[in-house]
């Protein structure tokens, strides 16, 4: 049964609105998105329209700073195509997700047809980042790079400068938990890529 949650209240605050998504389409959900532009939205496997906070201006600054040096590196290796947060693609488990920092294989993206990639791509990005901000479930970002995973992702980050944490997750693999790491490196899929840590953990 649909219902609309906002994350920070997960436990106390489930509207229903399963009249209302009855009839509800993935046009229809395209469409909403597109009239509410300042609204972030998030759907699940089963079908709840999960509502994204603002984050703060420090989680703020931090994806800035995640974007500008991923993108360098995109720029100067030039096999994949990366994506901010966004972007929303549609899981092969019909979840809709908006990854904080996403990268996919350039052949990869250039399969998709020219309408799915103007509109939801219907893909999983083969590199996925969370950026944990105060407002965020550790549990829930956790369960959502399981769901990544489980989808085609081949590796995920999950940052969370709160308790100065990198879980890196690849298929087929226990989940690695950094402590307190000065970098993390996206080899071999990401060749060369290194994150400097410093400025999230410090």
């Amino acid at each position: 049964m649909p219902t609309l949650i906002t994350p920070e209240f997960k436990d106390d605050l489930a509207i229903n609105i399963d009249a209302l998504l009855k009839d509800f389409t993935e046009e229809d959900f395209f469409e909403m998105c597109r009239q509410n532009p300042d609204l972030r939205v998030e759907m699940s496997k089963e079908g709840d329209i999960i509502c994204m906070p603002p984050t703060g201006g420090e989680t703020s600054g931090y994806n800035f700073d995640l974007i500008m040096t991923f993108g360098a590196w995109v720029k100067r290796d030039g096999t994949g195509k990366g994506f901010e947060s966004n972007a929303l693609f549609v899981l092969p488990n019909g979840a809709k997700r908006s990854p904080d920092m996403s990268w996919m294989k350039l052949e990869r993206w250039n399969k998709l047809p020219e309408e799915d990639r103007k509109s939801f791509p219907h893909i999983c990005p083969d590199f996925v980042v969370e950026l944990r901000s105060p407002s965020d479930s550790i549990k829930d970002l956790k369960e959502k790079m399981e769901e990544y995973i489980e989808n085609g992702a081949q590796l995920g980050w999950l940052i969370d400068p709160i308790q100065k944490k990198v879980y890196v997750y690849r298929p087929g693999a226990e989940v690695e938990e950094l402590d307190n790491p000065d970098s993390v490196s996206g080899d071999p899929l990401l060749k060369g890529f290194v994150l400097n840590l410093k400025n999230y953990f410090g």
